[in-house]
């Protein structure tokens, strides 16, 4: 679950050079100390302005590409995508962009704060794709793009015949299935294997954009890929990694205990001893271990969807933010989006994972779902519609284009978990008629199921492995021999998951790690989910013990203007502001994990317990 981060390609208008429109503005000698404030900021004033108009058009024409390139895989589209980044790349990474806002940026002090913030994005953005490399960028492009492809139109397969063709196709959807529902173990490992054949087919491309993508960010003077995508934060790596290994050490007693009780579980549900060493990856109900799904029964809530329809799912989602106080969805919106699974029989391939996008910067908002009628999907329409309305939200004259995105990108993802909490809140469901009056609810299972899907058990995926595993690709340079056995190492030390055989870690062409989407298409940022994760809880305090005066683990947003217009002054402003200064004033504190640990300290008891009545029956 993710929105389309800023970075999309996007063409030039046909024949206009960036630097020929700039002969309207003044030249940069006039930013000489002798010029008056006012002249300055009037010449910044025109320069703002014309890259926004600019801005806007081309990047409504990059997101038509890369719709297209996601919701239609084909060579065609392909190819368009390809194309439609390198023309980006001539317009952000323009060398005369450049070289006027790093020249502006020298007189800080004589201009406004939103001068500077629209300054600083432009100069960053232009660190992305540099026109003094424009080689290297159009590479790195064409790299991408192949690597998105190869990704989108992957077919996986259960059962191949010894040459090699297959005889039982799957998708990825059947393999995520199968492996909540199977309590098969061999067929659980024909699954996870099959789900890991395509890093096969994307590690060529991963050795060759660990290179491109390190020598672009490079020749603008970070120190690798990785630091050119911490510092959009205002952060150094260490300091970055310090924070990231911080949430891994504050929720680790609480893993622990998490994962010895999940051992056990599932060492019973497939009748075999508990696992000493790890519990091997394909026990796991996900094919990165990322989110241990549907192993507590109990907070199963599939059964109160059937019947209600896809479009239901999404129509819930829509009242639940009319509700508080934000406007229906536009009528693009349902025009536009892909929000169902590709019918059966057609041979269109769409990109499996659910995003949402803001296609015009203006109010053109679309999601990419394959939703059907089931819990999962329930909190993931009410995750994706929290990304639309934020676009909804800065999408306004008030906020300068280059601005229009979260106060940083987690902010963007914490704001759909935040809905995800809140949409699984048992007033919330019992309100809308989806749990039943007469239905008795154990709130420790729904805690735990809580901890196991979305929480607990996520901070050492995406704060240690994912996090450890791209620091290393890139700061280090890590050498494409050492990933597989790098990926595992991580993955015991982080998860305290195992691959199926050890004989996984000396396979030389297996790329485990290049399966997951986000190493190939959202490259050294996936620490924004972690610290969302972080963040949703502080922000969920806030609304219920501030706002609602409720218990935060059971509280109802639906119907209360005041959360709406609490959450509104957080979108509203884009990223015109410091993160830092939004987190504060929004909770009165720093990002911290206080309030998270806070919300599943019953948890922790109740597993202390449970593993303690463990442990005395195995000794007995």
């Amino acid at each position: 679950m993710f929105y389309r981060y800023r970075f999309t390609p996007f063409r030039l208008v046909c024949g206009l050079s960036f630097s020929l429109l700039l002969a309207a503005c003044a030249h940069p000698q006039q930013t000489a100390p002798d010029i008056p404030p006012d002249s300055l900021q009037l010449e910044v004033q025109r320069f703002l302005e014309l890259y926004n108009s600019l801005y806007v058009d081309q990047y409504r024409t990059s997101q038509g590409f890369e719709w297209a390139a996601s919701t239609d895989v084909t060579p065609a589209h392909d190819a368009g995508r390809t194309a439609a980044g390198q023309a980006y790349a001539a317009f952000i990474g323009n060398e005369e962009i450049i070289r006027r806002t790093r020249g502006y940026l020298a007189h800080t002090d004589r201009l406004t704060p939103l001068q500077v913030r629209q300054l600083e994005a432009i100069r960053y953005a232009a660190s992305n794709y540099p026109g003094t490399c424009p080689g290297l960028v159009n590479a790195r492009i064409a790299a991408e793009s192949h690597q998105s492809s190869l990704l989108d139109s992957f077919e996986f397969c259960l059962h191949r015949d010894p040459g090699g063709t297959c005889l039982e196709p799957v998708t990825a959807n059947e393999i995520d299935e199968l492996l909540v529902d199977s309590r098969d173990l061999d067929e659980r490992l024909r699954a996870w294997e099959a789900s890991k054949e395509v890093g096969y087919v994307l590690k060529p491309g991963l050795v060759e954009l660990q290179k491109l993508r390190n020598e672009v960010a490079r020749k603008m003077g970070y120190s690798s890929f990785y630091d050119l995508r911490i510092a959009e934060y205002g952060m150094t790596v260490d300091e970055m990694m310090s924070l990231l290994e911080g949430f891994v050490a504050d929720t680790a007693p609480l893993y622990e205990a998490l994962m010895t009780w999940t051992a056990r579980e599932l060492a019973g549900r497939y009748d075999a001893p508990v696992p000493v060493d790890g519990i091997p990856a394909h026990w796991a109900p996900n094919r990165w271990a990322q989110s241990w799904v549907g192993i507590v029964p109990a907070a199963n809530l599939d059964a109160y969807f059937e019947g209600r329809g896809a479009e239901w799912i999404v129509k819930q989602a829509e009242r639940f933010y009319t509700s508080m106080g934000f406007d229906p969805l536009p009528r693009s919106f349902w025009d536009g989006s892909d929000l169902y699974p590709v019918p059966g029989g057609s041979t269109r391939l769409k990109n499996a994972h659910a995003s949402a996008w803001d296609m015009d910067l203006e109010g053109d908002v679309r999601s990419l779902m394959s939703v059907v009628p089931t819990g999962q999907w329930f909190f993931t329409a009410h995750h994706e519609l929290g990304h639309i309305y934020y676009y909804l939200s800065y999408d306004r004259p008030e906020v300068p284009p280059i601005l229009r995105e979260g106060a940083n990108r987690a902010f963007h993802e914490g704001i759909g978990e935040l809905i995800s909490i809140a949409s699984g809140q048992v007033p919330y469901l019992r309100q809308q008629g989806i749990l039943p009056p007469d239905v008795a609810i154990n709130e420790t299972q729904y805690l735990l199921n809580e901890a196991l899907e979305q929480t607990i058990a996520f901070i050492p995926w995406s704060a240690g492995t994912m996090s450890r595993f791209e620091y290393e690709l890139y700061e280090h340079d890590l050498p494409p021999d050492q990933w597989q056995k790098t990926w595992w190492r991580l993955k015991k030390q982080y998860q305290g998951v195992v691959p199926p055989s050890p004989a996984r870690l000396d396979d030389p062409d297996a790329c485990d790690a290049c399966s997951k989407t986000h190493i190939n298409d959202d490259p050294g940022e996936y620490y924004d989910y972690a610290i969302a994760t972080v963040l949703k809880y502080q922000l969920h305090e806030a609304i219920a013990r501030k706002i609602l005066h409720q218990d935060p683990r059971s509280c109802n947003y639906y119907g209360n203007k005041e959360v709406g217009a609490f959450l509104y002054r957080i979108l509203s402003q884009g990223a015109t502001r410091d993160w830092r200064e939004v987190l504060r004033e929004a909770t009165g504190e720093d990002l911290s994990t206080l309030a998270m640990m806070d919300y599943f300290a019953p948890l922790m008891s109740w597993l202390e317990a449970e593993n303690a009545r463990g442990d005395q029956a195995t000794r007995g």
